[in-house]
């Protein structure tokens, strides 16, 4: 199985950013998706998960701004970053979730400037 993560950059506050994360070599249906970020010296930390049926749940400080969403056809998951604070600034991983093993993405950098 591998993960191929995209849509990293520079961008400044207030301004969008979208990443996408492609699963490949496997036909079994993942149970769940999720996007992670980590800040330089913090631990990795939750962003946004959504589920095989598309439930979804987000951390309080991207709720409203962020959306996560998912193409099971082309077994994808997407995080749409609006309103982009500096603190939102990251690397961000992608993991899938089947029922024989967690995998994640290499990461993307997303870093917002003031």
């Amino acid at each position: 199985v591998q993960l191929v993560e995209s849509g990293g950059g520079v961008v400044q506050a207030g301004e969008s950013l979208r990443l996408s994360c492609a699963a490949s070599g496997t036909s079994f249906t993942v149970n769940t998706m999720g996007w992670y970020r980590q800040a330089p010296g913090k631990q990795r930390e939750l962003v946004a998960t959504i589920t095989r049926t598309g439930s979804t749940n987000y951390a309080d400080s991207v709720r409203g701004r962020f959306t996560i969403s998912k193409d099971n056809a082309k077994n994808t998951v997407y995080l749409q970053m609006n309103s982009l604070k500096p603190e939102d600034t990251g690397v961000y991983y992608c993991k899938f979730s089947w029922n024989f093993a967690d995998y994640w993405g290499q990461g993307t950098q997303v870093t917002v400037s003031s």
